[in-house]
């Protein structure tokens, strides 16, 4: 079986779907013909959503910076709000 299953099939066959995303990669469930959904393992997930550096090193690298860009707060009275 390549790395596309139906939602039927890989709820009768969860254990291998989970194997396969462990061992070989990414694992597409389908539904009604399309793309559904993609399990992948819990290392690969993490390697994916893992923090890139700092918000600082974000604000230094980017482009932005040095454009003469100026961006000022308005100051101004507090805004009533009501809950």
């Amino acid at each position: 079986m390549d790395d596309d299953w139906t939602v039927a099939t890989a709820k009768a066959h969860l254990s291998e779907v989970m194997n396969r995303a462990m061992s070989e990669g990414p694992q597409t469930i389908t539904r009604n013909g399309r793309k559904a959904v993609v399990v992948v393992s819990a290392e690969e997930w993490e390697k994916k959503t893992k923090r890139k550096g700092t918000l600082v090193e974000f604000f230094a690298n980017s482009p932005l910076r040095g454009s003469g860009l100026d961006i000022e707060r308005i100051k101004g009275r507090i805004r009533r709000v009501d809950l």
